[in-house]
């Protein structure tokens, strides 16, 4: 307990969440409160009896007993987010640089990696746990924290918002104390596939193209794509009779639109940021071949190659989006119609 306390994440996260309690729960809760987790400190320590704990929690009311296991709830989640975070940090200063130095000492080059990893395959599998009580609010306030102390390790003072970084943090753990921690009713399989896809589109689609790059740079060459995501919410035969064939169409279809939908987002944003004209720059022949063929012939990108194949790729991807989800994408293509805009369903796009 005294080590998971002197992780400064844990400290700092903990002095917020200790003033949230104090401003919104009142200071005879924060008192009482603070005094049980000081003299459980204690009595880990050595240096206080049960009874001096047991004071504490029988000067509590049953509101404040409710209060005080919720704190300490998300004294909890705030702890596990610290520690994962320092999970990354060691793991990404480890690195797969660092790894593959080591194989090459033992005469392991990047491409004997490679090509093992490209007979390899790990897959995590996103399930359902009906044992997952928390509602995905929390989970939401939580990744938000993340976000905003990844911010504030890298110096930041505000946010994209223009809002102070620190007040952020602690209005997020002061929505995180009046939210509703639990499920009131029950999930069915597609609040199933929903929770499961919020973790695919806001931790995996981003996560996974920055690990292969990173792979690709320490190895030396392009790496096989031997990690890959699995699911089998919706699909599952282990005799819930609500999965059926529909939940299973259902579970694939908004898989494929989260996917594609990530995708269409990237592509659209690689194209605003690609406005390199041939007035300015020289251009390769394949990327002007790319261009004459993606259908963009808007006068106004005539001498931008690179957002006009682009164009094509989005084409190409709204009409695999349309293909398989049975509707437009949000945002349409500015390409016309035509062979770069043909929809290639066997995952070629």
């Amino acid at each position: 307990m005294a080590s998971i306390a002197q992780h400064p994440d844990i400290r700092y996260l903990g002095r917020i969440l200790g003033d949230v309690i104090r401003e919104l729960g009142g200071e005879a809760l924060y008192r009482r409160t603070e005094y049980i987790r000081s003299t459980s400190v204690d009595r880990h320590r050595g240096i206080a009896g049960a009874e001096t704990v047991d004071r504490g929690l029988d000067a509590l009311t049953l509101d404040e007993t409710l209060d005080f296991v919720r704190g300490f709830m998300l004294f909890s989640m705030l702890a596990n987010l610290a520690e994962d975070r320092q999970g990354v940090t060691v793991e990404t200063g480890a690195d797969v640089a660092h790894v593959a130095a080591q194989l090459a000492e033992h005469g392991i080059d990047g491409a004997a990696v490679c090509e093992m990893l490209g007979n390899a395959l790990v897959m995590p599998v996103l399930t359902a746990h009906p044992t997952e009580v928390r509602r995905k609010s929390m989970i939401d306030h939580r990744n938000r924290i993340a976000a905003l102390m990844e911010l504030r390790d890298a110096g930041a003072t505000e946010t994209e918002d223009g809002d102070a970084v620190e007040a952020a943090i602690a209005r997020q753990i002061a929505l995180l104390w009046q939210t509703r921690p639990l499920r009131r009713e029950r999930l069915y399989v597609a609040d199933e596939v929903e929770n499961a896809l919020a973790w695919l589109r806001d931790i995996f689609l981003p996560t996974l193209p920055a690990l292969y790059a990173r792979w690709d740079r320490a190895l030396g060459h392009r790496t096989a794509s031997f990690l890959q995501v699995g699911s089998w919410i919706g699909g599952d035969r282990d005799g819930n009779p609500y999965v059926v064939a529909d939940s299973l169409h259902l579970a694939l279809g908004r898989s494929a639109e989260t996917v594609l939908g990530y995708y269409l987002d990237a592509v659209h944003e690689l194209g605003a940021e690609l406005s390199i004209s041939t007035e300015l720059a020289q251009v390769d022949d394949s990327v002007i071949a790319l261009a004459d063929a993606s259908g963009d012939d808007a006068l106004s990108r005539a001498d931008e190659p690179y957002r006009r194949a682009v164009s094509g790729i989005y084409a190409r991807l709204a009409a695999t989006f349309e293909a398989l989800i049975g509707k437009p994408p949000p945002r349409p293509s500015i390409a016309r119609s035509g062979a770069a805009a043909t929809a290639n369903v066997a995952g070629t796009a």
